[in-house]
């Protein structure tokens, strides 16, 4: 199969990749949101008719007042009807005083007719916690996931190790949540894109998807090499390739452009969780088949010498 002729090339490109997304958040680091740096949020809701229907104007205006009075702030529109429109403001801590400052400086002017939905302050004790029990999920997952393919794959041991299976697995799984990490940090230095706790909702959520591309073709891998006991292991892994290529194509592409239509046209709110999506989808989608099981051959390859 061309896929496993050519595995050197899609190799390469997968860890030329990686290595670019890695360099980029270390020379660059990520853009924060006040869920991991602390801060406050408040979500509030505008007539339109006391803005003349204009949300563009009142949102530039906005911001320029606030920055002034409070610093660096990030309003976003979360939605959108005919009588009003919903908007969602992050800012420093705000103190008592700060707050009935911000209720007046909403309004722009007397006309303005603003009622505030919703306020939270995330102190810098939460954030750390956020930020820890992410890394323990993802740890969490990565074990989870090793132990699962490990117990499920014991039966297909030969030429290449059950538990490397689960080995191979996770490093599709690097593959799949460095890259848009990798694009977020990039987006976050040339654009003001911050990162978020959808951003990590949006990392899990990849793994749970691309893990569940690889494990299907790699069951088919198992199925085959009980069925054609004669071929070789990468005739057995192109068979299956083979098999699972359309249907994980299929599947990826109807997801894709779900999660397009989200970016380019749904709410500001989850735009960039969309895109982080996106990106995990379409790399996912390409380690499972370029990645995950050419690697397979590679290691049977490498332990036959």
């Amino acid at each position: 199969m061309q896929i496993l002729k050519y595995k050197n090339v899609f190799l390469g490109v997968a860890a030329i990749t990686v290595v670019a997304s890695l360099i980029t958040i270390a020379m660059n680091g990520f853009k924060q949101s006040i869920d991991f740096t602390g801060g406050s949020k408040v979500v509030f809701e505008v007539n339109q008719g006391s803005i003349n229907g204009d949300n563009n104007v009142y949102a530039q205006n906005l911001s320029s007042a606030l920055s002034t009075t409070f610093g660096e702030v990030k309003l976003n529109k979360v939605s959108e009807v005919a009588t009003s429109t919903v908007f969602s403001l992050a800012t420093r801590d705000l103190k008592e005083e700060d707050y009935q400052k911000l209720q007046s400086a909403l309004k722009l002017n007397a006309s303005t007719t603003v009622e505030v939905k919703e306020f939270a302050m995330t102190g810098p004790s939460i954030s750390k916690e956020i930020v820890s029990k992410s890394v323990t999920g993802f740890v969490l997952v990565a074990l989870a996931i090793i132990l699962f393919i490990w117990f499920s794959f014991r039966g297909a041991s030969h030429p290449v190790a059950s538990w490397k299976y689960g080995l191979v697995a996770i490093a599709a799984l690097i593959h799949d949540v460095i890259i848009p990490a990798g694009v977020m940090s990039y987006l976050g230095a040339t654009s003001g894109v911050e990162i978020d706790a959808l951003f990590v909702v949006a990392l899990l959520t990849i793994l749970g998807i691309s893990v569940s591309d690889t494990i299907v073709i790699f069951d088919r891998i198992r199925e085959n090499l009980r069925a054609h006991k004669n071929y070789s292991f990468e005739e057995v892994v192109g068979l299956s390739l083979n098999q699972s290529m359309v249907r994980s194509l299929a599947t990826s592409v109807s997801v894709i452009l779900v999660l397009l239509a989200l970016v380019f046209f749904g709410p500001d709110s989850t735009r960039y969780f969309a895109l982080t999506l996106t990106i995990g989808m379409f790399v996912g989608t390409y380690s499972s088949i370029f990645v995950a099981s050419p690697l397979l051959v590679w290691i049977s390859k490498s332990e036959s010498r």
